[in-house]
């Protein structure tokens, strides 16, 4: 792989540096058996579930919006989500490791999350990393809706020409493609690799593997 200059390289969280897979199919479980409905028995069915807007995800495993709303639900779960301290997760392997080698070559890095903010900010101080990100860009609110918006704003703000964006899932693709920069996707988080596959975008195996590229 030829690498080319970026200035830039713009992360997803969760599911690319944060490894939170387990603990989300966990909280998910709780309130599907609570109802009755049956749980994700495997991270297959997970992958299968998972996607964007995440209300289609809610409307995929099972949950009637006739009986509570996506509102009510997104609610509970984040609830549950954080009712523990994220030393439940853990970050991947090495990626502590590629973010200091990417400051070492004085690359610009952002996270860019459909998070909401406080949580994203509250999560990823136990891991003490914030100091390699320029800023950390999250939601306003806990829906997970598209983060564009917020992408563009930064990118207008910094005057961000050349960036790479890291993401797991094939919204971070979309998202990418609505920035008008590059995208590569590590098939070790939310989405399946023949999911990620499916949308044409580079997918990744490591975490390390961004290192090719840059």
């Amino acid at each position: 792989m030829n690498q080319k200059t970026y200035s830039h390289v713009i992360w997803d969280w969760n599911g690319t540096l944060f490894d939170d897979v387990a603990w989300c199919m966990s909280a998910m479980n709780k309130m599907l058996a609570g109802r009755g409905i049956k749980t994700l028995d495997s991270v297959a069915e997970y992958h299968s579930a998972f996607c964007f807007p995440i209300v289609n995800y809610y409307k995929n495993v099972g949950f009637d919006f006739s009986k509570e709303s996506f509102e009510e639900l997104a609610k509970e779960y984040i609830e549950l989500y954080h009712s523990r301290k994220s030393g439940n997760c853990k970050l991947y392997n090495n990626a502590k490791a590629v973010l200091n080698t990417l400051r070492d070559k004085e690359i610009t890095q952002v996270i860019l999350s459909a998070s909401e903010i406080g949580n994203l900010q509250s999560q990823m101080s136990e891991f003490d990393i914030s100091h390699y990100f320029d800023e950390i860009l999250g939601i306003s609110d806990i829906y997970a809706k598209s983060k564009v918006n917020i992408g563009l704003d930064y990118i207008s703000r910094k005057a961000v020409s050349r960036a790479l964006m890291v993401g797991d899932t094939n919204h971070d693709f979309e998202v990418a493609n609505a920035l008008g920069v590059d995208c590569v996707l590590i098939a070790r988080g939310h989405q399946s690799r023949g999911k990620l596959c499916s949308c044409g975008a580079e997918v990744l195996d490591d975490i390390l593997q961004i290192l090719d590229y840059v």
